[in-house]
Protein backbone atom coordinates (compact mmCIF):
# COMPACT_ATOMS: atom_id res chain seq x y z
CA UNK A 1 0.00 0.00 0.00
CA UNK A 2 1.62 3.80 -0.19
CA UNK A 3 1.73 5.86 2.45
CA UNK A 4 2.43 9.08 3.27
CA UNK A 5 5.65 9.72 6.20
CA UNK A 6 4.32 12.67 8.17
CA UNK A 7 6.99 14.20 11.20
CA UNK A 8 9.41 11.70 9.28
CA UNK A 9 12.21 12.38 11.30
CA UNK A 10 15.35 10.13 9.72
CA UNK A 11 12.67 7.31 8.63
CA UNK A 12 12.05 5.08 11.38
CA UNK A 13 8.67 4.79 10.15
CA UNK A 14 9.60 4.71 6.52
CA UNK A 15 12.32 1.66 7.14
CA UNK A 16 9.88 -0.41 9.05
CA UNK A 17 6.91 0.37 6.13
CA UNK A 18 9.51 -0.29 3.61
CA UNK A 19 10.62 -3.84 5.45
CA UNK A 20 6.87 -5.16 5.09
CA UNK A 21 6.42 -4.10 1.29
CA UNK A 22 4.55 -0.58 1.57
CA UNK A 23 5.48 2.34 -0.69
CA UNK A 24 6.16 5.97 0.63
CA UNK A 25 4.71 8.52 -1.61
CA UNK A 26 6.38 11.36 0.08
CA UNK A 27 7.34 12.92 3.79
CA UNK A 28 7.27 15.56 5.96
CA UNK A 29 10.28 16.76 8.13
CA UNK A 30 10.41 20.08 9.54
CA UNK A 31 13.78 20.13 10.91
CA UNK A 32 16.53 20.33 8.54
CA UNK A 33 19.11 17.73 10.06
CA UNK A 34 16.68 15.38 10.45
CA UNK A 35 15.72 15.62 6.86
CA UNK A 36 19.27 15.67 5.85
CA UNK A 37 19.80 12.38 7.54
CA UNK A 38 16.59 10.90 5.90
CA UNK A 39 17.61 11.98 2.09
CA UNK A 40 20.91 10.55 3.08
CA UNK A 41 18.93 7.15 3.97
CA UNK A 42 16.66 6.80 1.62
CA UNK A 43 16.07 7.52 -2.15
CA UNK A 44 13.29 10.16 -2.42
CA UNK A 45 13.84 11.09 -5.60
CA UNK A 46 10.48 12.15 -7.18
CA UNK A 47 8.58 11.97 -4.14
CA UNK A 48 6.39 14.66 -2.49
CA UNK A 49 9.07 17.12 -0.28
CA UNK A 50 6.93 18.55 2.75
CA UNK A 51 9.32 20.80 5.77
CA UNK A 52 6.29 23.02 8.01
CA UNK A 53 3.18 21.07 7.94
CA UNK A 54 1.31 23.94 9.04
CA UNK A 55 2.17 25.59 6.00
CA UNK A 56 0.78 23.09 3.48
CA UNK A 57 -1.78 24.39 1.89
CA UNK A 58 -5.38 22.29 1.78
CA UNK A 59 -4.50 22.14 -2.04
CA UNK A 60 -1.31 21.16 -1.56
CA UNK A 61 -2.63 18.18 0.36
CA UNK A 62 -5.20 17.58 -2.99
CA UNK A 63 -2.55 17.47 -4.99
CA UNK A 64 -0.94 14.15 -3.46
CA UNK A 65 -3.58 12.10 -5.03
CA UNK A 66 -4.27 8.76 -3.32
CA UNK A 67 -2.76 7.45 -0.14
CA UNK A 68 -3.81 4.18 1.50
CA UNK A 69 -1.90 5.12 5.08
CA UNK A 70 -0.73 8.13 7.25
CA UNK A 71 1.71 7.50 9.24
CA UNK A 72 2.95 9.61 12.14
CA UNK A 73 4.78 10.39 15.55
CA UNK A 74 3.49 13.40 16.07
CA UNK A 75 5.24 15.71 18.20
CA UNK A 76 5.69 13.58 22.06
CA UNK A 77 7.05 16.60 24.10
CA UNK A 78 3.72 17.94 24.75
CA UNK A 79 2.54 14.87 26.81
CA UNK A 80 5.40 13.40 28.16
CA UNK A 81 6.49 13.15 31.95
CA UNK A 82 9.68 14.64 30.35
CA UNK A 83 8.13 17.69 29.62
CA UNK A 84 5.67 19.98 31.00
CA UNK A 85 2.58 17.43 30.22
CA UNK A 86 0.45 21.09 28.78
CA UNK A 87 -0.96 19.15 25.96
CA UNK A 88 -3.28 20.82 23.76
CA UNK A 89 -2.30 24.17 25.05
CA UNK A 90 0.94 23.36 24.05
CA UNK A 91 1.75 24.32 20.59
CA UNK A 92 3.54 21.24 19.45
CA UNK A 93 0.00 19.13 21.13
CA UNK A 94 -2.07 20.87 18.49
CA UNK A 95 0.09 19.43 15.77
CA UNK A 96 -1.88 16.15 16.15
CA UNK A 97 -4.57 18.39 14.20
CA UNK A 98 -2.57 18.55 11.24
CA UNK A 99 -2.52 14.73 11.30
CA UNK A 100 -6.21 15.39 11.30
CA UNK A 101 -6.53 17.87 8.62
CA UNK A 102 -4.51 15.52 6.40
CA UNK A 103 -6.53 12.57 6.76
CA UNK A 104 -9.66 14.72 6.35
CA UNK A 105 -8.94 15.86 2.78
CA UNK A 106 -7.47 12.21 1.57
CA UNK A 107 -9.15 9.40 3.50
CA UNK A 108 -6.72 7.00 3.83
CA UNK A 109 -7.94 3.54 5.04
CA UNK A 110 -5.43 3.41 7.84
CA UNK A 111 -3.85 5.90 10.09
CA UNK A 112 -0.60 4.58 11.96
CA UNK A 113 0.60 6.67 14.73
CA UNK A 114 2.62 6.41 17.47
CA UNK A 115 3.61 8.74 20.92
CA UNK A 116 4.76 8.66 24.84
CA UNK A 117 2.47 6.54 26.62
CA UNK A 118 1.66 9.41 28.83
CA UNK A 119 -0.82 10.82 26.33
CA UNK A 120 -3.09 7.74 28.06
CA UNK A 121 -3.60 9.02 31.09
CA UNK A 122 -2.79 13.26 30.49
CA UNK A 123 -5.03 15.30 31.69
CA UNK A 124 -7.03 12.47 33.41
CA UNK A 125 -7.47 10.44 29.73
CA UNK A 126 -9.59 14.26 28.48
CA UNK A 127 -6.49 14.42 26.16
CA UNK A 128 -6.49 10.94 24.33
CA UNK A 129 -10.22 11.18 24.67
CA UNK A 130 -10.60 14.59 22.20
CA UNK A 131 -7.81 12.92 19.90
CA UNK A 132 -10.62 9.79 19.87
CA UNK A 133 -13.40 12.20 19.53
CA UNK A 134 -11.83 14.05 16.77
CA UNK A 135 -10.59 10.30 14.63
CA UNK A 136 -14.56 9.48 15.07
CA UNK A 137 -15.77 12.57 13.71
CA UNK A 138 -13.24 12.25 10.37
CA UNK A 139 -15.16 8.20 10.12
CA UNK A 140 -12.32 6.50 12.12
CA UNK A 141 -12.85 3.33 14.26
CA UNK A 142 -9.26 3.57 16.37
CA UNK A 143 -7.43 1.08 18.50
CA UNK A 144 -4.32 1.65 20.17
CA UNK A 145 -1.96 -0.29 22.20
CA UNK A 146 1.25 0.21 24.51
CA UNK A 147 4.10 -1.52 23.35
CA UNK A 148 7.54 -2.19 24.60
CA UNK A 149 10.40 -2.09 22.27
CA UNK A 150 12.60 -4.68 24.41
CA UNK A 151 10.00 -7.21 23.32
CA UNK A 152 10.82 -6.62 19.84
CA UNK A 153 14.12 -7.70 19.54
CA UNK A 154 16.22 -4.31 20.95
CA UNK A 155 17.41 -4.25 24.21
CA UNK A 156 15.70 -0.58 25.04
CA UNK A 157 12.90 -0.12 27.85
CA UNK A 158 10.99 2.12 25.19
CA UNK A 159 6.91 2.07 25.95
CA UNK A 160 5.14 4.00 23.45
CA UNK A 161 1.59 3.85 22.67
CA UNK A 162 0.39 3.00 19.05
CA UNK A 163 -2.75 3.93 17.28
CA UNK A 164 -4.26 2.45 14.33
CA UNK A 165 -7.28 4.42 12.91
CA UNK A 166 -9.69 2.51 10.77
CA UNK A 167 -11.77 4.29 7.91
CA UNK A 168 -15.02 2.78 8.66
CA UNK A 169 -16.33 1.01 5.01
CA UNK A 170 -13.10 -0.05 4.04
CA UNK A 171 -12.52 -3.91 4.83
CA UNK A 172 -9.48 -3.23 7.22
CA UNK A 173 -8.97 -5.59 9.91
CA UNK A 174 -7.98 -5.46 13.13
CA UNK A 175 -4.47 -5.07 14.19
CA UNK A 176 -4.14 -5.11 18.39
CA UNK A 177 -2.99 -7.01 20.20
CA UNK A 178 0.49 -7.22 19.12
CA UNK A 179 3.22 -9.20 20.55
CA UNK A 180 6.49 -9.61 20.03
CA UNK A 181 7.24 -12.86 21.61
CA UNK A 182 8.09 -15.31 19.51
CA UNK A 183 7.96 -13.17 16.50
CA UNK A 184 11.26 -13.91 14.03
CA UNK A 185 13.50 -11.11 13.72
CA UNK A 186 15.32 -10.78 10.40
CA UNK A 187 18.60 -12.01 11.20
CA UNK A 188 20.65 -9.08 9.79
CA UNK A 189 18.19 -6.69 12.07
CA UNK A 190 19.26 -8.89 15.30
CA UNK A 191 22.57 -8.56 15.11
CA UNK A 192 22.43 -5.05 14.61
CA UNK A 193 20.35 -4.00 17.05
CA UNK A 194 21.52 -5.75 20.57
CA UNK A 195 23.76 -4.24 21.23
CA UNK A 196 24.26 -4.71 25.12
CA UNK A 197 23.30 -8.49 24.87
CA UNK A 198 25.17 -9.12 22.00
CA UNK A 199 28.09 -6.89 23.12
CA UNK A 200 28.11 -7.85 26.40
CA UNK A 201 26.69 -11.53 26.63
CA UNK A 202 27.37 -12.91 30.14
CA UNK A 203 28.49 -10.80 33.11
CA UNK A 204 28.78 -13.85 35.39
CA UNK A 205 31.48 -14.04 38.08
CA UNK A 206 32.72 -10.99 37.20
CA UNK A 207 30.70 -8.68 40.15
CA UNK A 208 29.19 -6.19 40.77
CA UNK A 209 29.45 -2.92 40.95
CA UNK A 210 28.44 0.49 42.82
CA UNK A 211 27.59 3.61 40.31
CA UNK A 212 28.72 6.37 42.97
CA UNK A 213 25.96 9.58 44.19
CA UNK A 214 27.68 12.16 42.37
CA UNK A 215 30.94 11.30 40.60
CA UNK A 216 29.06 8.49 38.39
CA UNK A 217 32.32 6.52 38.78
CA UNK A 218 32.29 2.76 39.03
CA UNK A 219 34.63 1.04 42.01
CA UNK A 220 33.95 -3.02 42.16
CA UNK A 221 32.52 -4.18 45.28
CA UNK A 222 33.03 -8.41 43.95
CA UNK A 223 30.28 -9.87 44.54
CA UNK A 224 28.93 -8.10 47.51
CA UNK A 225 25.27 -6.53 47.08
CA UNK A 226 24.81 -2.78 48.46
CA UNK A 227 21.88 -3.60 50.21
CA UNK A 228 22.02 -3.13 53.81
CA UNK A 229 25.56 -2.03 53.60
CA UNK A 230 24.88 2.15 53.93
CA UNK A 231 26.27 3.10 50.58
CA UNK A 232 24.32 5.77 48.49
CA UNK A 233 24.13 4.22 44.85
CA UNK A 234 22.70 1.89 42.26
CA UNK A 235 23.61 -1.21 41.73
CA UNK A 236 24.96 -2.27 38.09
CA UNK A 237 26.89 -5.04 37.03
CA UNK A 238 29.07 -5.41 33.57
CA UNK A 239 26.59 -4.79 30.60
CA UNK A 240 23.97 -2.97 32.48
CA UNK A 241 23.10 0.55 31.19
CA UNK A 242 23.40 3.62 33.29
CA UNK A 243 21.57 7.00 32.64
CA UNK A 244 24.46 9.51 32.66
CA UNK A 245 21.67 12.31 33.40
CA UNK A 246 20.78 14.41 36.44
CA UNK A 247 24.14 13.91 38.19
CA UNK A 248 22.63 15.59 41.22
CA UNK A 249 19.67 14.67 41.06
CA UNK A 250 18.38 12.43 44.45
CA UNK A 251 15.54 10.53 42.49
CA UNK A 252 16.52 10.15 38.91
CA UNK A 253 20.62 9.59 39.26
CA UNK A 254 22.36 6.38 37.94
CA UNK A 255 19.37 4.88 37.36
CA UNK A 256 20.81 0.99 35.74
CA UNK A 257 19.12 -0.98 32.96
CA UNK A 258 20.08 -4.37 33.36
CA UNK A 259 21.43 -5.89 30.45
CA UNK A 260 19.17 -3.36 29.10
CA UNK A 261 19.23 -0.05 28.19
CA UNK A 262 16.16 3.12 29.69
CA UNK A 263 14.52 4.61 27.44
CA UNK A 264 16.87 7.12 24.86
CA UNK A 265 16.07 10.35 25.05
CA UNK A 266 17.55 13.54 22.89
CA UNK A 267 20.61 13.69 24.94
CA UNK A 268 23.78 11.79 25.08
CA UNK A 269 22.72 10.30 28.64
CA UNK A 270 23.30 6.34 27.59
CA UNK A 271 26.02 4.81 29.30
CA UNK A 272 27.09 1.16 29.65
CA UNK A 273 29.48 -0.47 32.19
CA UNK A 274 32.64 -1.57 30.92
CA UNK A 275 34.75 -4.55 31.52
CA UNK A 276 37.37 -1.92 32.98
CA UNK A 277 35.35 -0.77 35.90
CA UNK A 278 34.21 2.38 33.74
CA UNK A 279 31.16 3.76 32.39
CA UNK A 280 31.08 4.90 28.88
CA UNK A 281 29.05 7.13 27.29
CA UNK A 282 26.81 4.58 24.17
CA UNK A 283 28.10 6.02 20.65
CA UNK A 284 25.90 7.30 18.38
CA UNK A 285 26.16 3.94 16.46
CA UNK A 286 24.67 1.95 19.01
CA UNK A 287 22.03 4.43 19.79
CA UNK A 288 20.88 4.12 16.31
CA UNK A 289 20.94 0.46 16.70
CA UNK A 290 18.83 0.47 19.59
CA UNK A 291 16.35 1.79 17.75
CA UNK A 292 16.74 -1.11 15.04
CA UNK A 293 18.58 1.15 12.36
CA UNK A 294 20.97 -1.07 9.99
CA UNK A 295 24.73 0.05 10.23
CA UNK A 296 24.20 0.67 6.43
CA UNK A 297 21.38 4.01 7.41
CA UNK A 298 23.75 5.44 10.11
CA UNK A 299 26.56 5.44 7.92
CA UNK A 300 25.04 7.27 5.46
CA UNK A 301 23.04 9.76 8.05
CA UNK A 302 26.98 10.32 9.61
CA UNK A 303 28.35 11.52 6.64
CA UNK A 304 25.57 14.25 6.89
CA UNK A 305 25.58 15.28 10.07
CA UNK A 306 27.45 15.40 14.24
CA UNK A 307 26.99 13.31 16.50
CA UNK A 308 24.88 15.50 18.53
CA UNK A 309 22.75 15.30 15.46
CA UNK A 310 22.97 12.05 15.38
CA UNK A 311 22.07 11.33 19.11
CA UNK A 312 19.22 13.75 19.30
CA UNK A 313 17.71 12.35 15.83
CA UNK A 314 18.06 8.60 17.58
CA UNK A 315 15.90 9.78 20.28
CA UNK A 316 13.39 10.97 18.76
CA UNK A 317 12.90 8.36 16.38
CA UNK A 318 10.45 5.23 16.67
CA UNK A 319 11.38 1.74 16.54
CA UNK A 320 12.00 0.40 13.53
CA UNK A 321 11.05 -3.67 14.73
CA UNK A 322 7.97 -2.26 16.19
CA UNK A 323 7.32 -0.25 13.12
CA UNK A 324 7.76 -3.45 10.97
CA UNK A 325 5.87 -5.93 13.23
CA UNK A 326 2.79 -3.66 12.60
CA UNK A 327 3.44 -3.11 9.03
CA UNK A 328 3.14 -6.61 8.41
CA UNK A 329 -0.37 -6.77 9.65
CA UNK A 330 -1.66 -3.68 7.19
CA UNK A 331 -3.99 -5.02 4.71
Amino acid sequence: MKFLDLFAGIGGFRLGMESAGHECIGFCEIDKFARASYKAIHDTRGEIELHDITAVSDESIRRIGRVDIICGGFPCQAFSIAGNRRGFEDTRGTLFFEIARFASILRPRYLFLENVKGLLNHDGGATFETILGALDELGYNVEWQNINSKNFGVPQNRERVFIIGHLRGERTRRIFPLSGTGRKVDKHQEQSTNTLTTRYPNSQGVGSYIIESESQKVRSIGNIHPSGNGMNGAEAEVGDSVNLSHPNSKTRRGRVGKKIANTLLTGESQGVVDPDFRIRKLTPRECWRLQGFPDWAFDKAQEVNSNSQLYKQAGNSVTVNVIAAIAKELE
